[in-house]
């Protein structure tokens, strides 16, 4: 189990949000903190702590008058530590090589790839054809619905008809180097973990998998340490206090070192 720091960026700040309120309309979201700091400000902080295998997310769609912004933190980011974080965030076959070329060590995939609904294998088959199995993570964020978890795309938005379970992640880690998955209906809310997801990931576990949501206390860590069997990584957003939340970021570190 390793720590992986984020950056979410929307509307050209860092923030932490409620995962499950994004609206693309007006570029709406509940916060629960925003930044004085730009994006490039954490990346190297976690360069200086030596943390690798954080993601940088753009929340803002390419069509939002705030896309410019956001992206130009997150490639600032990029630069400040190169090889160091992964981004994500309306990210395609023909701008993937942007971010690389820019210090991303993976590019993170969901729309482009769960488009509709469904799996378009044809858009898969090319990223992994342009850039590289290795250089890939599927983002797989769920949310549940008639009782099961489905992936979610559009920036969480919308349902796909691919349901999160191990066929599916046996299936998909043939085409990338990593998943992403946040439990959207927890994001943000520090409530506790989605502890049907992180069972799953920790009974599957044969790729590394970063799981998000809902982590807000040191028995959460516990919990999903325990549940995922000590193969899932872990993002702690809103409850840091490096975004205004009550755990002590070295005293996460010293937890993880332990």
């Amino acid at each position: 189990m390793e720590f992986r720091p984020c950056i979410d960026i929307h509307n050209g700040r860092v923030k932490q949000i409620v995962g499950g309120s994004l609206r693309d309309e007006a570029d709406t979201v509940r916060e629960n903190f925003v930044s004085e700091q730009d994006a490039a400000f954490y990346a190297a902080f976690y360069k200086k702590n030596k943390i690798k295998g954080g993601h940088i997310i753009l929340l803002n769609p390419e069509s939002s008058e705030y896309y410019g912004a956001t992206k130009a933190q997150a490639l600032s980011a990029l630069r400040a530590y190169p090889g160091g974080l992964q981004a994500g965030g309306g990210i395609h076959a023909d701008n993937a090589s942007e971010y690389l070329d820019s210090g991303a060590s993976h590019v993170i995939v969901t729309s482009y790839v769960f488009h509709e609904g469904k799996i378009r294998y044809d858009r898969l088959k090319e990223l992994v054809k342009r850039i590289g199995k290795d250089k890939l993570v599927l983002d797989l964020s769920c949310r549940k619905k008639e009782g099961s978890y489905y992936i979610v795309t559009d920036r969480w938005q919308n349902y796909t008809r691919l349901e999160l379970n191990e066929a599916a992640l046996e299936k998909l880690s043939s085409y990338c180097d990593e998943f992403l998955i946040h439990a959207v209906d927890v994001e943000g809310k520090a409530g506790g973990i989605e502890q049907s997801v992180a069972a799953l990931l920790g009974e599957w576990g044969k790729i590394p998998v970063t799981y998000a949501g809902g982590v807000h206390n040191f028995e959460d860590l516990k919990l999903l340490k325990q549940l995922g069997k000590d193969k899932v990584n872990v993002t702690i957003g809103s409850a840091l206090d490096l975004f205004g939340g009550s755990m002590k970021f070295e005293e996460v570190m010293d937890w993880m070192r332990q």
